[in-house]
């Protein structure tokens, strides 16, 4: 039983920076933008929280600069994506070679092989004690101590369905995303809208790098991210755009990761082994949800005939 919350609790560790990343992506996803960057976007938060948290000892600074960072890449994304027209794929993955290359960089230049945070952060923000919610009964030790930003996380899912589907931003996105046209026939600034969109993503996805880099490793290294761009991509895909949807599957690419840490710590020389269950978990899910709506699509096409 205790391995069992275990392995549920760490999945919403696990969730937390996913679900960030996919949140943030579905708002370029449902504005018609592929966002491929946004492993990129999400190592360049880890490193702009890094060095400002090494620096100025301040995780309220470290947050804001985390921000700005998140909309500088946005920015930068958008410019050469919808600006410029380039490619978005191949924009995307120079976005994620260069927040490599820079963060090799910055390393040689601070002479470390990761930048460590360890100890700055109170341990009141990394661990928040829920109080007697904790104290519940098998509900209690799988949310409790976790950091806000995990928990965050989960309460952005209804943001960001209550924004896409709620609001006039919202709605501009999904008609830009559906038809450009006829966005442009009823006076939508298109590139207005995307660029937005394609912001928003880049700030939850820099926030997404905070977590990892901050709360969850205390210290930063390029691999950090360790795909979560590319799992976020399978879980938008997956959910076919729908912020609920999507956060499920995120959440499913969480527990098979949090499967794959628990349970190679208890089967010895083999445990590397076990790292890849979140990606053959990946490959299951893309392959069953490729079958549905193909099978999906022949039968409505034999319907209509």
């Amino acid at each position: 039983m205790e391995i069992i919350l275990k392995i549920l609790s760490d999945s919403l560790y696990f969730t937390a920076p996913i679900l960030l990343v996919t949140l943030g992506g579905l708002f370029a996803y449902k504005a018609n933008v592929v966002n491929i960057g946004l492993e990129g976007m999400m190592l360049f938060g880890g490193l702009f929280a890094a060095i400002t948290l090494f620096y100025t000892k301040s995780w309220l600074l470290a947050g804001i600069v985390t921000m700005i960072g998140g909309i500088l890449i946005g920015l930068l994304f958008a410019y050469f994506g919808v600006s410029r027209k380039a490619n978005f794929i191949i924009t995307g993955f120079a976005i994620n070679l260069l927040a490599i290359a820079i963060g090799k960089y910055v390393q040689a230049l601070m002479q470390v092989t990761a930048i460590n945070v360890v100890g700055i952060i109170p341990v009141k923000l990394l661990r928040i004690d829920l109080g007697f919610i904790g104290d519940i009964p098998i509900l209690g030790p799988i949310i409790n101590n976790h950091s806000i930003l995990t928990y965050l996380s989960f309460v952005l899912i209804g943001v960001a369905s209550f924004v896409l589907y709620k609001t006039k931003l919202g709605t501009y996105i999904r008609v830009v995303g559906e038809s450009e046209e006829a966005a442009k026939s009823i006076g939508i600034k298109i590139n207005y809208i995307k660029y937005i969109a394609i912001i928003i993503g880049g700030i939850l996805t820099a926030f997404a790098g905070y977590e990892v880099a901050i709360n969850q490793l205390s210290s930063y290294t390029p691999d950090i991210t360790a795909g979560t761009g590319f799992i976020a991509i399978a879980a938008i895909y997956c959910g076919n755009g729908k912020p609920k949807t999507a956060a499920l599957y995120a959440i499913i690419f969480g527990l098979a990761r949090s499967l794959s840490v628990n349970l190679a710590l208890h089967v010895g020389n083999i445990a590397r082994l076990l790292e890849i269950i979140p990606y053959i978990m990946i490959v299951l899910v893309l392959t069953v949800v490729a079958i549905i709506r193909h099978r999906k699509t022949l039968y409505r096409g034999f319907i209509n005939e």
